[in-house]
């Protein structure tokens, strides 16, 4: 229990330096930024399309979207099942803890009562024999006086 302490605070405290050093570190960005404007794509070097041409990549481009969004969608699917399955999982391995741990609660209920019962008994007798001890002794006491 100790050592999970002491490891809680070692990750605590390397967690908290982390995050002043994000805070307090400006990081240099590498990229230059261009200093004069793209140079635009001249007239011949421009291809004109023909509506045609414009209508099949358009069809292309939105048959590529749509099986695109449908393999998205399956995996999102995937993922809320194979979510799905882990709560169970996990539900299901907590329910089998709980009743391991009724079952030994059961069990030590039932040796403790076997031992209440043994124990009664024997004081039972204890105090039985005594009496009689003290009964026959008393009685042969007194008779013996008389």
């Amino acid at each position: 229990m100790r050592k999970n302490r002491l490891r809680l605070k070692h990750c605590g405290k390397i967690t908290a330096v982390v995050i002043l050093l994000n805070f307090l570190m400006t990081f240099p960005l590498f990229a230059e930024q261009p200093m004069e404007p793209p140079q635009s794509s001249s007239v011949k070097g421009t291809r004109l399309y023909s509506d045609f041409e414009v209508d099949i990549l358009i069809e292309d481009l939105s048959r590529a979207a749509f099986e695109a969004i449908e393999k998205a969608a399956g995996e999102a699917a995937k993922a809320a099942v194979l979510a799905v399955v882990e709560r169970e999982a996990a539900a299901i391995h907590e329910a089998q803890y709980w009743k391991l741990e009724t079952e030994k609660q059961k069990e030590t209920v039932k040796d403790i009562k076997k031992a209440g019962t043994k124990n009664a008994v024997i004081t039972g007798l204890a105090c039985l024999l005594g009496g009689l001890a003290v009964g026959v002794g008393g009685t042969l006491i007194i008779g013996g006086n008389r």
